[in-house]
């Protein structure tokens, strides 16, 4: 990569293809004790793959321009194919059309990706989170809330949940209208001109002189959010702006623990707890070291007891796109992920990512032979959070 990057090397399509077979989970930065910045090399190495074209050919390119250039960059076209989503799902259209049988007579590959085909909330976050809302009791900070792409249309019940946990704890929560795609999808696999181009967009549409923190609920998001002092230092008008961003830019949990969040108070009557495990997320143990502070609030939720998972740092195969990419190592990684959260025998499965929690749901209901368990709960540890803060409410 680096003699690439110094002109002694032409990119080949070898060179290309091992780009895109490598996950960009940052497990090596974590291995690495000379701390090598890899992630870094790792999206200009793609980019410059990308600019070479090397790799290219008309499909490939028309899902790059659907995806990356298109629905990732409009969020009225990414909400519309939500809405579409919903209705093939609500609708019983695609339970009609897995009993016709008809996929079987389709690719293989197609077959596959429907498999992975989001389950929408019927109601975006803005829908269901005023612009700014505020604590019971007085405010102890201004913060901003980053509702993600995914995260809206597939998740939009953890940012409710993150906005409830933060308004118990004393935070008065902006949360902007329409918000866009951060660009983490697009750095990640080598479009970094776009990746730019959403990056200014939010500092166009958030102001983070005016707020405490500026907080992500996504690992991979928050990633990526964190370096747009990186991303655009080289930019005259947006350098200044972009730096004081990723020095307010905050992870949930590493907020919450750093404020000292208010632990949920215990059920009156004693209760036999529930066993938990989790799993880390790529982005947010490798990518910003965050991983003591989930646990620490999963260790304060009544009623659960944290089971601590094999290979837990290790990646589901989920990795952004890299699922639809490299299904066969994406599927062996996903499999070995579920066999280790079933030796931990927990009812409930925490993850702070959205790609994560698809995948692994999706790992569960694909086990072969079918488990003879019941499917774990599959969730983000925030939700869990704001269900004990709700529970207290509740009489005895």
């Amino acid at each position: 990569m680096r003699s690439i990057a110094d002109g002694e090397l032409e990119v080949t399509k070898s060179f290309a293809d091992e780009m895109a077979y490598c996950l960009g989970c940052l497990s090596c930065t974590s291995a690495c004790p000379a701390g090598v910045d890899y992630g870094s090399l790792f999206e200009a190495a793609r980019a410059e793959s990308e600019r070479t074209g090397v790799s290219a050919s008309p499909m490939r390119s028309l899902i790059r321009f659907l995806s990356l250039r298109f629905l990732l960059v409009h969020p009225w076209a990414l909400r519309a194919q939500g809405r579409l989503l919903w209705f093939y799902e609500a609708s019983g259209v695609r339970r009609l059309l897995r009993k016709s049988g008809i996929y079987s007579l389709l690719p293989r590959r197609i077959g596959e990706i429907e498999k992975q085909t989001l389950t929408i909330r019927r109601q975006f976050s803005d829908e269901i989170i005023a612009e700014v809302e505020r604590p019971r009791g007085p405010v102890r900070h201004r913060v901003v809330i980053l509702t993600g792409c995914i995260q809206d249309i597939a998740f939009s019940d953890v940012n409710r949940a993150t906005v409830d946990v933060l308004l118990e704890n004393g935070c008065e929560v902006t949360t902007p209208r329409s918000q866009s795609c951060c660009g983490s999808l697009h750095a990640h696999n080598g479009d970094l001109e776009t990746a730019k181009a959403l990056a200014r967009r939010q500092l166009d549409s958030i102001d983070p002189s005016g707020f405490d923190a500026i907080l992500s609920n996504s690992a991979g998001c928050g990633s990526h959010l964190k370096h747009y002092g990186h991303l655009l230092a080289d930019d005259p008008r947006y350098a200044a702006k972009a730096a004081a961003w990723s020095a307010k830019l905050r992870d949930i949990f590493e907020w919450l623990v750093e404020k000292g969040f208010r632990k949920p108070a215990p059920p009156a009557a004693a209760q036999t707890p529930r066993p938990v495990t989790y799993h880390e997320a790529c982005h947010l143990c490798h990518g910003q070291k965050i991983s003591a502070q989930p646990r620490e609030i999963l260790r304060a939720l009544p009623g659960f007891q944290l089971r601590e998972c094999p290979e837990a740092t290790l990646c589901c195969g989920s990795a952004g796109v890299y699922s639809l990419t490299q299904p066969v190592t994406a599927t062996w990684l996903r499999d070995r992920k579920v066999a280790n959260l079933r030796t931990t025998g927990a009812e409930v499965v925490a993850t702070a990512n959205p790609g994560c929690q698809l995948h692994i749901l999706q790992g569960f209901k694909a086990e072969q032979p079918p488990a003879p368990h019941s499917m774990p709960r599959v969730v983000h540890p925030i939700v869990l959070l704001a269900e004990a803060y709700r529970d207290e409410a509740k009489p005895s």
